[in-house]
């Protein structure tokens, strides 16, 4: 095999091959799957504006989980002695509608909570948000999401009125003049975009990085600014300061397309650059440069990531650059404006579509009397019955099992008991249930927990679509069919749906709750019934086809039933259909009308807001939600590296991508190392009021002395979210996971 494919071994068909996507990161590089009949699926990159031919060792890699030993090709209950056994489909599907039942019964309809996550096609994560308000109506829905784009988008719709990535095709950042990168890794955490990166610079554009370490996107900088974790936003006040007192401040634009300015002015009068170098670190002469080479450009983009967002006020930070923007000018300008660097695969579709505790399809708000009424209408049932706002994922998940929250949750495309804030505390939690379900099609450290588990198709054995990064809506094309045994997502939710389409009586309805008329949705767009079904994933199925006006099984079908349920919302999908992703690459939204065109680039007339301009929002910076001390006197900071993703469920089961990231690690200055008496590869203890991860010492100069650094991708003693703060910023709920206090010693 060369060096251009990778394989996984299996019989199968005869040769075919199918264009799609890589699964993992929000890129969604383009890449053709080849399965040649006699045991080798072959991936190649393709030519796709993305990624332009080049795929990471992550996409290299992605077909060799197909047919993995892990595989979950069986369902598994928890028999009484308390072990995980094989069990036919029937057996499985049944202890769960049982468990789901009786909690109901016993608890009220809000004890059953569902988790999804941010890979779920927009089919699935749509599909799984109508079952939870139709099927079990329960208000207590999130998903993994919370922890990756809130902040971003909370910061996003109230100055904007629209939450989208990027409002521009990534290609965009190859042209501009200045690119600031705050707290954004991509040269590890999605190596294709660097390719952009590079032509930016090429055409003698300047690149500035925003990060408390020397990270590999940093070293090819023009220039890094490393503040203390926790200070952004005190930074982005400052270069604003300079703007305005040099002149720089593009107040025509201010004047004629945005509102609110004048408190801005007054917050950021009083961040004198001086002060925030006592803050943060960060030089005078850096921000004063930085500033310039913003204001100064023909055109300019500023992107946030997480390192800017995971924190108590992250929602704050995001709206200081976001200021930063809107003074310069920026945002509708060609070349130009404000994004952020969306993580998982859909992490953009994700949000779009029903998984957020208070969202309805299309980002319509769950608590609005029309956004209600237009999908009850679609989804065939009573405006009244459908429930009302949910919780933000950690406070979902943190109260269950306590008195008055769930008592069961159905987890789907997540793992939590590695991913979560305060992680040792969740598990806890998690053990503490009634019914703990999980649909994964590997074991992983939260399925290892369940009751059920439930084995689900993978990206090459589906077809569906994704929204990548860019608002670009793409389709992931079926190589072949899941293996026998295995069924997919919507398959599972109709099994369940049609379970439970004759509830027992419940304890208490929610106060917006009620029994769903039988009456199914109303026809297709073109007027026809919805038919078909998922041949994949009803396979062996006797109970899919009972409900296949609710919750049918074929994924072109959902998507047809999901452009209705958006019509008319922020996130317009009315007018995008598979054959036109198909005929061109991908669709970008809003796009109303099938005739008419879609929205690559989003501002350059108005702001979808009531006023039609963009809105500025003063915010003043705060310390971390955890301070530094004497007993834990230093900061911890986590993130990703190079071959592995998330939770490590998948990657650290990928041979290559496990030799070439074996196992967790702690980052720290050699100078830190020194006071400490720790040697490179001691094992070391870092630890926090919450909790304890033990992992080898690597000592690099790249990092402030005052900060160490952990990946979070590993479970067990390594495990970073086990020290991590579960302060969670009130806007968006998302938690503190980029800086917390700990103490650092030799294990």
């Amino acid at each position: 095999m060369t060096d251009g494919a990778r394989a996984a071994t299996r019989t199968g068909p005869p040769p075919r091959e199918a264009e799609t996507h890589c699964p993992y990161c929000a890129l969604q590089c383009g890449m053709v799957l080849r399965d040649d009949g006699g045991g080798g699926i072959e991936v190649r990159p393709r030519q796709f504006p993305t990624n332009r031919g080049g795929l990471c060792q992550k996409g290299w890699t992605a077909a060799e989980l197909l047919d993995h030993p892990d595989r979950l090709t069986t369902p598994l209950v928890r028999d009484a002695s308390g072990e995980l056994r094989p069990a036919d489909w029937d057996v499985a599907l049944d202890r769960i509608a049982t468990g789901l039942r009786t909690v109901r019964r016993d608890h009220g309809r809000d004890a059953v909570a569902v988790f999804g996550g941010g890979g779920l096609t927009n089919e699935k994560a749509y599909a799984l948000g109508k079952f939870a308000r139709v099927a079990l109506r329960t208000r207590n829905i999130d998903y993994n999401g919370r922890w990756c784009m809130s902040s971003a988008a909370a910061a996003g719709l109230r100055a904007f009125g629209v939450d989208r990535g990027l409002p521009f095709p990534l290609t965009d950042l190859g042209r501009t003049q200045t690119l600031l990168l705050v707290g954004a890794n991509p040269a590890e955490t999605m190596p294709p975009l660097m390719r952009h990166l590079a032509d930016q610079q090429a055409r003698g554009g300047r690149l500035i990085v925003v990060d408390p370490r020397l990270t590999a996107t940093a070293r090819q900088a023009d220039l890094h600014l490393q503040p203390l974790p926790g200070t952004d936003l005190a930074v982005a006040n400052a270069l604003l300061h300079i703007a305005l007192t040099e002149g720089l401040v593009d107040r025509e634009y201010v004047a004629a397309r945005t509102e609110g300015f004048d408190a801005v002015r007054r917050t950021v009068a009083g961040y004198w650059p001086a002060e925030v170098e006592r803050l943060s670190g960060v030089p005078v002469a850096d921000l004063e440069e930085t500033a310039r080479a913003l204001g100064t450009a023909a055109s300019a983009v500023i992107l946030t990531a997480r390192g800017a967002e995971q924190h108590a006020k992250g929602v704050d930070t995001v709206s200081a650059y976001v200021n930063l923007a809107l003074a310069l000018g920026l945002p509708g300008r060609p070349y130009s404006g404000y994004g952020c660097l969306t993580g998982q695969g859909n992490g953009q579709g994700g949000r779009e579509h029903g998984q957020k505790a208070d969202q309805l399809p299309g980002y319509r708000k769950i608590d609005d009397p029309a956004a209600r009424a237009h999908v009850a209408a679609v989804w065939g049932v009573d405006p009244a019955e459908l429930p009302g706002p949910g919780v933000p994922a950690y406070q979902l998940l943190d109260s269950l099992g306590t008195p008055g929250g769930p008592r069961a949750l159905l987890v789907f495309g997540s793992n939590p008991v590695v991913s979560a804030p305060r992680a040792a505390r969740i598990e806890s939690r998690l053990r503490g249930l009634d019914l703990l379900v999980v649909a994964d099609f590997l074991r992983s450290e939260t399925a290892e927990l369940a009751d059920v588990v439930l084995p689900v198709a993978q990206w090459a054995e589906e077809d569906g679509t994704m929204t990548n990064l860019e608002g670009r809506v793409l389709r992931r094309r079926a190589l072949r069919e899941p293996p026998p045994g295995v069924r997919t997502d919507l398959a599972v939710l109709a099994g369940l749906a049609a379970r439970l389409d004759d509830p027992a009586p419940v304890a208490a309805p929610a106060p917006t709750g009620g029994e769903p008329t039988s009456s199914g949705p109303a026809g297709m767009p073109d007027g026809t019934a919805p038919t078909g079904g998922d041949p994949a994933g009803a396979a062996g199925s006797t109970d899919a086809a009972d409900v296949p006006d609710r919750f049918p099984t074929d994924p072109r079908v959902v998507f047809a039933e999901l452009r209705r349920a958006s019509a008319g919302g922020v996130a317009d999908y009315a007018g995008v259909t598979w054959d036109r992703i198909e005929s061109s690459d991908g669709v970008f939204w809003p796009c109303p009308d099938p005739e008419g065109p879609d929205t690559p680039r989003l501002f350059a007339d108005t702001f979808p807001t009531p006023s039609g301009r963009a809105r500025f929002h003063p915010v003043q910076h705060r310390p971390a939600a955890e301070e530094v001390c004497a007993d834990y006197p230093l900061h911890f900071t986590t993130g990703r590296v190079l071959a592995q993703y998330q939770s490590g469920t998948q990657t650290r089961r990928v041979a290559a991508l496990r030799r070439a990231a074996p196992r967790g690690f702690v980052e720290l200055h050699p100078d830190l190392a020194a006071r400490l008496g720790v040697a490179e590869g001691d094992e070391v203890r870092v630890a926090s009021r919450r909790g304890e991860l033990r992992a080898p010492a690597r000592l690099s100069p790249t990092i402030r002395p005052d900060t160490v650094f952990a990946p979070f991708h590993w479970p067990g003693a390594a495990r970073a979210n086990s020290v991590t703060n579960d302060a969670v910023d009130p806007v968006s709920g998302m938690p503190e996971f980029k800086i917390c206090a700990v103490r650092v010693e030799r294990a």
